[in-house]
């Protein structure tokens, strides 16, 4: 297999494609996750959150350090297939304020979420008091705005900013520039739709030295495009690309310590809300097995209460891990 990353956007789908392991065998009338969480709202109460991971058709482009494919299908669901799922899903949960619909790509691609389904979802969601989706700039526009028109409530959009490090933004594959972000953002904003954005800790082709900058100034970029919230991602191997990198010197997994120091910053802006994305961090983000469990606990009370808590001490590794 030949792990050197290609220059051209082509030859880089094929490359990243051609470094895949399998993907899961999904359900399409069923979502392949669902969750209640609590997040920090917008008027700062800790709430609760249904989250719902959709299953659907794989996102037409095709990133670097994407691993979200593993849980989607190679070919469109069926009309109705969608608010199936999310019926399923809401069925099963307890009572939440807010909804997160997931679904690995773009909520707003029409190989994803059949637009004729936007009533019937809407209907589903309306008693929430906010609808979160995620979204590719590329694809904010009239179906975004018009399901917006369908809920009676605010419609938050997440969108994937990953870096405004702007050679290595064009290397990731996203097909994005920040002002195509920017654009974008502006674009929600004329339509009071609220803009959430992640951000890559660590992402390939940056250094380990110069990611707590990067990270930073696409924190400062992420609210100056009006975002409310903004999500840091500690950048994570396992999509098979990401491994390749990694025996190339073009990947390393960012330590704990440096998710901890870009959270730090992000909340002492005090420009809006900043989580850290606890997912899988122990695979994520490795650290020192004696203090890890108190560092996670001090991240997770961060995300609900948007305070710089104290950092743990740690005799082992002085919290450099």
């Amino acid at each position: 297999m030949d792990l050197q990353y290609p220059t051209d956007p082509a030859s880089r789908t094929e490359w990243i494609l051609a470094q895949r392991p399998q993907r899961t065998e999904l359900d399409p009338e069923k979502p392949y996750a669902f969750f209640v969480e609590e997040e920090c709202s917008a008027t700062d109460e800790v709430v609760p959150v249904a989250t719902i991971f959709l299953t659907n058709r794989e996102c037409p482009w095709r990133c670097v350090m994407c691993d979200l494919w593993k849980n989607t299908l190679t070919r469109p669901v069926a009309p109705g297939s969608i608010p199936r799922q999310i019926a399923y899903a809401l069925e099963r949960l307890p009572p939440a304020r807010q909804v997160k619909l997931y679904n690995s790509g773009s909520f707003f691609d029409v190989q994803a979420i059949p637009p004729e389904d936007y009533p019937a979802i809407a209907a589903l969601v309306g008693h929430f008091e906010l609808t979160i989706a995620e979204c590719h700039p590329a694809l904010v526009g009239p179906r975004c705005f018009g399901f917006r028109g369908l809920l009676p409530h605010t419609l938050e959009v997440a969108m994937g900013l990953e870096t405004v490090h702007p050679e290595v933004l064009e290397r990731l594959n996203k097909r994005m520039t920040l002002d195509l972000f920017a654009t974008a953002a502006a674009s929600l904003r004329s339509q009071n739709i609220d803009l959430r954005v992640f951000i890559l800790v660590q992402p390939p082709f940056i250094k380990p030295n110069e990611s707590l900058h990067w990270a930073q100034r696409s924190l400062e970029f992420a609210f100056d495009c009006g975002a409310t919230a903004v999500s840091l991602i500690p950048t994570r191997g396992g999509n098979g690309a990401m491994e390749s990198l990694a025996q190339t010197g073009d990947f390393v997994p960012p330590r704990l310590a440096m998710l901890e120091a870009a959270v730090e910053y992000g909340v002492h802006l005090q420009r809006g809300r900043v989580f850290s994305d606890l997912w899988d961090l122990r695979r994520a983000a490795p650290s020192c097995v004696g203090c890890y469990p108190a560092r996670v606990a001090r991240l997770a009370a961060m995300n609900l209460h948007q305070k710089v808590i104290d950092a743990i001490e740690c005799p082992d590794c002085e919290g450099r891990s």
